[in-house]
């Protein structure tokens, strides 16, 4: 990691970073525009077993063009699609340009977090292919979550090969030397919250990891549903500055206990009883002006007319948001 000179200068730097100075905590700021986005998981394609399969790419930036978002969020598989049926990076980044959608982040897998070194430099290698591929298209971020140290948090998972990173500096030193695979492209990996994960679960370890990596450039992903999940209370947020978000996940959650409600209970914002209203007022606070990103994974809306969806949640993203 750092010695003990450079630690004391990075969290001297993190304050700036991650904690409101007082200043601003009492200052009167602006309402601020955010940049509104669609996770494509939000229109997948209902595959008739009650799961979701995704769209091609070229439907999914016509989707979210049309829909009146200003960004798109794809994951990594669906631009290897995309490659694999004949596609190019050049074109695809003409794609996003002439539909006027930025891309500010790409979800991505690599097991970048795991404990066995091996399968940690595979991750590396797959987190390089997918940050090449995200400079190519003009995309400066790149979801990094907890993939392979979930904690056998899923009945596909092998609990021999999900093992939780209990060592949270540890995973802070790999997450800096993903970072450094990064920097090579100017793409900067995000920390991504799992609330379903014994690793990342909450927001604290999440940061955590930002800033003890070593780069000021470390950021985190939140997500109101992962939030809530994983036990985080929403206060958490007032204690950060827009600059250590990368992106923001945005949904909502009917009333189901922690333990038992899952990705496919998240609802449009304003459908739920998530403290939206609290949410957006910290992220205002705290100065963000990135992009929101709608990210569902309702087996209903997946039966329904994807641009109805889209353009349904942009909606209620944009009332909750604004109000």
């Amino acid at each position: 990691m750092t010695n003990d000179i450079s630690r004391r200068a990075l969290l001297a730097g993190a304050a700036g970073g991650l904690a409101m100075t007082a200043s601003e905590a009492h200052a009167d700021t602006p309402r601020h525009t955010f940049g509104f986005c669609l996770n494509t998981s939000t229109v997948r394609e209902a595959d008739g077993k009650g799961g979701g399969k995704s769209r091609p790419l070229t439907d999914l930036i016509d989707i979210a063009s049309k829909a009146g978002y200003d960004a798109i969020e794809p994951w990594t598989s669906e631009i290897d699609a995309y490659l694999k049926g004949g596609g190019t990076l050049k074109e695809l980044r003409k794609r996003f340009t002439d539909a006027k959608l930025h891309v500010p982040d790409v979800i991505g897998f690599a097991e970048w977090i795991v404990e066995d070194a091996d399968r940690r430099k595979k991750g590396l290698e797959v987190a390089k292919r997918d940050m090449e591929w995200a400079a190519e298209i003009g995309c400066p971020r790149i979801a990094a979550p907890p993939v392979g140290a979930t904690g056998g948090a899923s009945k596909r998972d092998d609990p021999k090969f999900t093992q939780p990173i209990v060592d949270l500096v540890a995973a802070a030193d790999r997450y800096r030397a993903l970072m450094d695979v990064g920097a090579k492209m100017s793409v900067t990996p995000i920390v991504e919250v799992w609330g379903f994960s014994k690793t990342l679960r909450r927001l604290g370890e999440a940061l955590l990891v930002a800033i003890e990596c070593g780069d000021a450039r470390g950021c985190v992903l939140p997500d109101v549903y992962h939030l809530y999940k994983g036990g985080s209370d929403f206060a958490g947020l007032s204690l950060m500055s827009g600059g250590a978000i990368g992106i923001f996940h945005v949904n909502d959650y009917p009333k189901i206990e922690r333990d038992k409600i899952n990705d496919a209970d998240r609802v449009y914002p304003g459908d739920g009883i998530a403290p939206l209203k609290d949410v957006f007022a910290a992220l205002r606070k705290m100065n963000y002006t990135g992009f929101l990103s709608l990210e569902l994974f309702n087996r209903d809306y997946w039966k329904q007319d994807p641009h109805t969806v889209a353009k349904t949640g942009l909606a209620k993203m944009k009332a909750v948001a604004q109000a």
